[in-house]
């Protein structure tokens, strides 16, 4: 099975998706944690570019996270699906569709259409979406006290259109998606979220 968790940043993916691993690695699974960018040796160089660089040109910044996408999916997603393991990754093509396409208004389709090239149409079973609004979460940000990356100092203004693309999304593909408002408790989002991945291991 292959998970992936979006939402802008600040929503508690990773949190989520720890949870989530310890749930299923309670069902005896073995279970296959990454993230975008920089779920492989390449991409950890370029996550480097990516968020801790300087000024990065629109179209380069999708261009790189396509790179970074093919390198992830060819070296580590497809082996361990291949191997009957569950795959959870912290983004993944919605990522660039909402914050490329819409954040930096490159065009959601232009975004998709060559994210979807360079995974050669692999998409999730499950793409679970903690949805927040923008000005909460970069509230939540700003309460770690972590230094923001590059993206994460755009305004809040850009965040509100990752969001709204992200709901656009998930509306055109319910059967994949599952919406969680990211302002619930950490159990009650993994309860929803527990409940959808039972169904699909058929519990």
């Amino acid at each position: 099975m292959f998970i992936s968790f979006e939402g802008i940043d600040g929503v508690g993916k990773s949190t989520q998706a720890d949870l989530l691993e310890a749930h299923l690695v309670g069902l005896s699974r073995e279970v296959v944690r990454t993230l975008e960018p920089g779920g492989s040796e390449l991409g950890r160089d370029i996550r480097k570019l990516l968020l801790h660089s300087g000024h990065v040109d629109a179209r380069a910044e999708a261009l790189l996270y396509a790179a970074d996408r093919a390198h992830h999916v060819a070296t580590v997603i497809r082996p361990a699906l291949a191997e009957g393991k569950v795959v959870i990754t912290d983004r993944y093509l919605d990522s660039s569709v909402a914050y490329q396409g819409a954040g930096r208004i490159l065009g959601a389709t232009e975004v998709r259409d060559l994210s979807m090239w360079a995974i050669q149409g692999l998409l999730p079973a499950l793409t679970v979406l903690l949805d927040l609004d923008a000005a909460s979460a970069v509230a939540r940000r700003a309460k770690t006290g972590d230094a923001p990356d590059r993206l994460e100092r755009e305004k809040v203004e850009f965040f509100e259109a990752v969001r709204a693309c992200y709901l656009e999304l998930a509306a055109a593909e319910p059967e994949r998606f599952l919406v969680v408002d990211a302002r619930l408790s950490v159990d009650e989002i993994q309860a929803q979220i527990r409940a959808r991945v039972d169904e699909l291991l058929g519990r």
